[in-house]
Order: C-alpha cells, then structure tokens, then sequence
C-alpha cells in the first residue's frame, strides 16, 4: 500500500473511529446519569474532574513528544519506548497516589474518596495507552488504536448497563470504568507487540532528554488544566453535588463537541508544518484560511441553533432530571464554538514551533479564571462557572491569534464568516417560527435550512481535508 493510501486509511479511521466511541461515550453517559440522578452524578463527576486533573499533570507532554522521538532517523526506538513507556508508568503512580492522598484531607464525602482511589487505576491504564498510541501514529496503523477504544467504550457502555440493571451504585460505576480502560490497554499492549517489543528501562540520559522536549509542553498542560477543571472542583466545594451534576452533564456534552475541531486539526497540523519547513508562505496561509473558513462553517450554526434545542439535547443525553442543564448549556455551548475557530490558531503555533510563545497566555489566564470562579462561583452557581469558563476560552483564542498574526501575519479573511453568520440566523429565525416540532425534526430543518442558506449567500465553500493539502 503505498504512503498516501496509508495516510488516507489512517485519516478515515481516525474519524469513524471517533463517530463511533462518541456514540457509545455518550450511550454510556444515558445510562450513567439516569440512574444515578443529579446528586450522584455530581459525585460522579466530581471523582472524574478531580482524579483527570492528576492524571493530565502526569502526562507532561509525553503523548506529543513519544511520536517526535521515535520518527527522528536513525533513533533507538526500542530504547526510546521502553524509557518513554517506564517514565510514564512512574509519573501515573506518583501523581494518581498524590492525588489519593491530597482528596482525603478535602470536605469531600465518604463515597468521593473512595472513587477517587478507584478511578486512579483507571488512569494508571490510560496514561501507559498514550505512549503506545505515539506508536501506533508513528506506523500509521491508528485502526488498532480504534479497535481498542471501541473496545474499552462497548465494555463501558454494557458495564453501566449492567451496574445499573443489578443497582450496584456509585461504586459499581467506577469499578466499570476501571474494566474498561484495563480492557482498552491490553488489546492495544498486544497489538503494540506486532510492532515493537516494550520493556521497562531507567535511562537518566534518555529520561533527561525527553525533559527537555516535555517541559513547554508540560508546563503549558498544567496551566491549560487549571482554567479547564478548577471550575468543577470549585463547584463542587462550594455548592452541592446536584449542581454539580447539572453542569457535568452539560460539560459532557461540550466535551463531545470539541472532539471534533481538535481532530480535525490534529489532521491539518502535519501540513501547516510541512509548509512551514518548505518555507512555503503561500501554502500555510492558503492551509489556514481554508481550515478557518471549514470551522466557522461548523461553529456558528453550531452556536445559534443550541439556543432553540438546548433543552431538549439535554433531556435527550441525560434524561428529564437533567432538562434545567439546558440553560447551561446555551452558556458553554459559546465556549465550544470559540474552540472550534481558536484551535486552528493553536495548532498553527505548534507547527511553527512557538509553543513557548504563547505560555504566558496559559498564565494569565488561570490566574483571571480562577479568581473569576472564586468570585462568580459562590453568587452564580454554574452559572459563574460557564460564563467563566466562555471569557478563559476566549482569551486563549485571542492569544493563539495574536502569536500566530505576530510569526506569520496571517489574518483570516471574514467573507465566509459573515455568510456563515447570515445563513445562521435564517436558521435561527426558522427554528423560532416552529417551536412545537420535536428535537429530531427540529434538527433535520436546521441543517436543511442552514445549507440552503448558505448556498444561496454563494457561502458554500467547505473546503474537504484532501482540498486543503493540497499543495499550491
């Protein structure tokens, strides 16, 4: 097979593989808030935001750096991946224990604590799945990654199915939880052994150069998390375990939306850092427009047509107890379609090697957002959360823009964005004239009325990923 027909299969994979593990993710999340109800799944969420928060600090970049290493010529990939694999096993002990020890000293209830100290085993997994996925990258064979992440996410969805078929209770859920990411490890353990044979290894030399290309990064993550999960953790101090639950639900659905844009980025990264290598100016603005215009396509129908189905995407995700989640969600869904137009921003910085660039941003904006939750937080509930949680993803859209406008002097042109806008608000006005129709009519007419929309503004110019490689 040859390479391009490799890089095409990968591609398709990647973006079946992910319609796919959406679908069972947020199956799984029906399940799970149903039967848990609002105040456990706050706790439910509570476990996951606050365990996810030492989990990514023990990342420190290791999941970006393992494919760099191990595509330099002539590298020790046998070597590298062992120290990469022992390195990252460390760095999830150490940090999944220190987050055990520190939730025991928190006004968190009995059945929090213990989640926590479960759901560490589940990140332990998790964390060792990352190095290998830089493999499995680096061979272009991303099909096996999918097969072990559907995988562990069919063993969730059928795990809480049956957790909550024989009521086995919060506790049930997350020993689910630690099955199916075992699950996911071993399929994807085995499959890395048809292309390398890992072993631990403690390399200081090898341990200190993968420091030195980890640390932006890593250092960029920590801020990253601070205005991403201390909203939660916030909320969860401060307010009840419903609350937080409400917001979770409406978080979740968020976090299932912003999926798409980092994938379809990921996707690009590789030809804005080709251009940027040839030196081809033309070609990295062209990419980027392109790319631009393809988001804002996605992000403002995206925006305007949550206000009329919020409610009714809620009820539908997480059940009518949730149904209130909807109003947050017509706060965060503005957060989610920034991310759709700033991470085209971010990851150009990444392909023009700038990622140090840009870390006072990351900076400054955990410090303003976390006394923007403490402040906001306390009076508004995740109401203060979410509009929070808008200006920090804002600012660092801002950021990417201005760093990436100062090393290219790039700045999109905004004829796509205003025919985009135009034709959202037809939809919008149509969506308004036939409140009454249920949410999948509701949604067939968006879609259709937006397109024709924009046709008829000459707006139709989604450009496919193969239009924007292509080299001019």
């Amino acid at each position: 097979m040859s390479l391009s027909a490799r890089i095409a299969r990968n591609t398709a994979v990647q973006i079946l593989s992910k319609v796919l593990s959406t679908a069972l993710g947020l199956a799984a999340v029906a399940i799970i808030t149903r039967y848990l109800g609002q105040n456990g799944f706050g706790q439910y969420t509570t476990v996951m935001t606050f365990s996810s928060f030492f989990a990514i600090l023990a990342d420190f970049g290791l999941t970006l750096v393992t494919a760099q290493m191990i595509s330099r010529p002539g590298a020790d990939r046998d070597k590298i991946l062992s120290n990469l694999f022992a390195l990252r096993l460390v760095s999830a002990l150490v940090f999944s224990a220190l987050g055990v020890l520190i939730v025991l000293f928190l006004p968190y209830p009995a059945a929090i604590k213990l989640g926590v100290a479960i759901i560490a085993l589940s990140f332990i997994f998790t964390a060792l799945n990352q190095v290998l996925i830089g493999l499995f990258q680096n061979n272009l064979r991303m099909d096996r990654v999918a097969i072990a992440e559907n995988a562990g996410r069919a063993v969730l969805l059928l795990g809480a199915a049956l957790a909550a078929g024989l009521d086995w209770g919060l506790e049930g859920i997350f020993w689910v939880s630690v099955f199916s990411s075992l699950v996911n490890f071993v399929i994807i353990y085995l499959f890395s052994l048809k292309h390398q044979r890992i072993q631990l290894h403690f390399d200081k030399a090898v341990w200190a150069e993968i420091a030195k290309k980890s640390w932006p990064l890593a250092l960029t993550i920590a801020f990253n998390l601070v205005y991403l999960k201390t909203d939660t953790l916030i909320l969860s101090l401060v307010k009840s375990q419903a609350d937080v639950g409400l917001y979770g639900a409406a978080y979740k659905v968020v976090d299932v939306l912003v999926s798409i844009p980092f994938m379809f980025a990921g996707l690009v990264l590789p030809v804005l850092s080709a251009a940027w290598a040839e030196d081809n100016e033309a070609r990295l603005k062209s990419a980027l427009q392109r790319s631009f215009d393809a988001m804002v396509i996605l992000a403002l129908p995206l925006f305007f047509g949550t206000q009329f189905t919020a409610t009714s995407v809620m009820t539908l995700v997480a059940g009518k107890e949730f149904a209130v989640s909807g109003a947050i969600l017509r706060i965060l869904i503005a957060a989610s379609s920034i991310i759709f137009l700033g991470s085209i921003f971010s990851h150009a910085i990444i392909a023009i090697d700038k990622q140090k660039k840009i870390i006072w941003a990351y900076v400054f904006t955990s410090v303003t957002a976390v006394a923007g939750y403490l402040i906001f937080i306390p009076k508004y509930s995740y109401f203060g959360a979410a509009w929070v949680t808008v200006y920090s993803e804002l600012a660092i859209a801002l950021a990417a823009f201005y760093v990436v406008h100062k090393y290219l002097r790039f700045v999109p042109k905004a004829g796509i964005f205003f025919k985009a806008l135009a034709a959202s608000l037809v939809m919008s006005l149509a969506l308004y004239l036939l409140p009454g129709l249920n949410l999948g009519l509701k949604l067939i007419l968006a879609a259709g009325v937006y397109l024709a929309a924009l046709a008829a503004f000459r707006g139709l110019a989604f450009l496919s990923l193969g239009e924007i490689m292509v080299k001019k």
